[in-house]
């Protein structure tokens, strides 16, 4: 059940409670992610959202199959936040700005972003500091729970910044998706 407010979003997972081990032994962990740019790149919803999983069937409209492909073929390596948090795990494993295994840790990070960004935010309300610790300490339970958090905050010149941090393996809310960066990687 997504939570809102002004200026954030924050995804909780819809799963069980996360076992703290895979059967593969490894330990859940955290990636950070980051993203600035246009507001109106960041609208792009087609390339924002998984393609359906099954493509449209046949007979139809040549100009929705080829939007299809290019959907299917340009969500995974496009580098603009996915609509749901956990999908940032099928993107480049470059675009992993941190991994971490305590949550405090990625907290931190998320808090160090929030602070280096929170002058150029378009709202004064969004950079009250009072505010901004209350959010960070709120992504920091999130994150010991087991659920991803999402903040986003709109910019001058009208640009947005979108931060997120996935919990992964599993993630409580798509467990079918893998470590971008498990292959060979210690955390």
């Amino acid at each position: 059940m997504p939570l809102a407010g002004p200026g954030f979003r924050m995804e909780a997972g819809t799963g069980p409670p996360l076992d703290l081990r895979r059967p593969t032994g490894t330990t859940v962990h955290h990636h950070g992610y980051l993203w600035v740019g246009a507001k109106e790149r960041f609208d792009q919803e087609a390339l924002r959202r998984p393609p359906h999983p099954e493509p449209p069937p046949a007979g139809c409209k040549p100009e929705l199959i080829q939007r299809y492909r290019e959907v299917a073929a340009e969500f995974p390596v496009v580098d603009l936040p996915p609509l749901e948090t956990a999908y940032w795990l099928v993107k480049p494993r470059s675009l992993v700005r941190g991994t971490w295994a305590e949550a405090k840790d990625a907290a931190a990070w998320v808090g160090a972003r929030v602070a280096e960004y929170a002058p150029r935010f378009a709202s004064e309300w969004e950079r009250d500091f009072a505010k901004l610790t209350v959010l960070v300490n709120s992504a920091a339970g999130k994150l010991t729970s087991g659920d991803d958090v999402a903040l986003g905050f709109y910019l001058e010149r009208p640009s947005y910044l979108s931060l997120a941090i996935v919990t992964c393996s599993p993630n409580r809310a798509r467990p079918e998706l893998m470590c971008p960066v498990e292959q060979g990687a210690t955390v």
